[in-house]
């Protein structure tokens, strides 16, 4: 008996879309990775990426648990002489583009190098509640039901 490996020619894709009104964004996170690196799939190969399309919608409304919405810091450095800067987990999100908070979130939590950044070419992320996808006819995938440590009412 010998192990299975996905040919390219084996692998069909499917376009899958999550609300994230009202969900934990670290527990989110964890369950949006394994769909884009198809580990919830059997036919699953490391070296290939089999994993879903995921479309998240009001990223915007995520929560945090805990006081990681003021205590939480990403850095970065300009490349000049002092110039390591710092924002919140709430300024992020306050802010033009909420939705880095979960991008960030997942491509932390997806392998380093081409196959994960090829990977994370199949997340989309929105603000709101609209999305350009809907020829896809993506499938809902209801995470708020999985757990009910997945949702933070407050």
């Amino acid at each position: 008996m010998s192990t299975y490996t996905a040919k390219p020619s084996d692998i069909t894709k499917k376009w899958v879309i999550i609300d994230a009104t009202n969900l934990v964004v670290g527990r989110l996170a964890s369950i949006v990775a394994l769909h884009l690196r198809g580990k919830h799939l059997p036919t699953y190969t490391p070296n290939m990426d089999v994993g879903d399309n995921v479309i998240i919608i009001n990223a915007e409304k995520v929560k945090l648990t805990g006081n990681k919405l003021d205590q939480r810091k990403f850095f970065w450095h300009t490349g000049h002489p002092g110039g390591i800067k710092d924002r919140t987990q709430r300024q992020l999100l306050e802010g033009r583009f909420p939705e880095r908070v979960l991008e960030n979130a997942v491509r932390r939590m997806i392998p380093e190098g081409p196959l994960g950044r090829q990977q994370m070419r199949n997340l989309k992320v929105y603000a709101g509640s609209e999305h350009p996808h809907a020829a896809q006819q993506p499938v809902t995938l209801d995470v708020a039901s999985m757990n009910s440590k997945n949702v933070r009412a407050n």
